[in-house]
């Protein structure tokens, strides 16, 4: 009977400790498990225009809500962290025309009851805090406030060279892919040269009446710097993935330029 007791003793002891060690373990799975999902989770930049005036139209401009809205929910709905930014930080210009009902569309319509996201648009970062190495991939929407700010912008060039030299997907739709005018390969040569490429139209850019607005034609611009360009007929959905440089003709491709750098990440 003496002896009873300090098995007892014993024995509860013993239980107390594996108890405990499997509790210890069990919280260090779950730590484990939330660091390795934060490290998986993908990041992308958002880089928009901080332009908003259309030539000397006197009229406004800025980006297309829909070439934005589009990619940043089917990014956002598959886990991806997107940061916004902007030449010179704050709010962005929203492109009026791109706001009416006539442009309206489901993800444009999502945004503008996403009280998140507007304040992300009223407060984005500058573009010239951003880094490539934080980031899988960079994405430029279009509007027609690039080819005025993005096109000729220092940093946003030295961004898209240093995500092109780490071989992330580089993608852009519409107007966008003016930023990639100055941007080069490491041999000096136009990023775009002997790639296939997109972008909108020349005709696209007539039919909108902004042939002679604009300073440049985005279409021309990509041929010339040797970019084998190719589209479809106005307002198609278009877009072409060449190794990690994504295009997409006009904001009806938007949606297709989202779901090629989605494959990319993953």
């Amino acid at each position: 009977m003496n002896l009873i007791k300090p098995l007892v003793i014993l024995l509860t002891i013993v239980l107390a400790s594996s108890c405990k060690d499997s509790k210890n373990e069990t919280i260090s799975e779950k730590v484990l498990e939330v660091k390795t999902e934060k490290q998986n989770t993908m990041k992308v930049l958002f880089v928009l225009t901080s332009h908003d005036k259309l030539g000397d139209t006197g009229k406004k401009t800025g980006f297309w809500v829909e070439e934005f809205a589009n990619p940043y929910y089917t990014l956002l709905d598959e886990g991806v962290d997107i940061t916004i930014a902007t030449p010179k930080g704050g709010a962005a210009p929203i492109d009026p025309s791109s706001d009416s009902p006539d442009a309206a569309t489901e993800a444009t319509k999502r945004f503008d009851k996403d009280q998140v996201a507007k304040s992300k648009i009223e407060n984005t970062n500058k573009l010239s805090d951003m880094n490539a190495d934080n980031f899988d991939a960079v994405f430029y929407p279009g509007g027609h406030g690039p080819l005025w700010d993005l096109a000729n912008d220092a940093t946003s060039i030295a961004l898209i060279e240093k995500f092109n030299t780490q071989d992330k997907p580089v993608a852009f739709v519409c107007h966008a892919p003016a930023a990639l005018k100055g941007v080069k390969n490491t041999d000096g040569t136009p990023l775009v040269k002997g790639k296939k490429v997109t972008g909108f139209t020349n005709t696209e850019e007539a039919a909108v009446g902004l042939t002679d607005v604009v300073p440049f034609l985005v279409e021309d611009m990509l041929s010339e710097n040797g970019g084998i360009y190719s589209k479809k007929e106005d307002w198609a959905a278009y877009a072409i993935k060449d190794g990690n440089l994504i295009t997409g003709q006009n904001p009806a491709s938007s949606e297709l330029v989202a779901e090629k750098l989605l494959e990319s990440l993953k």
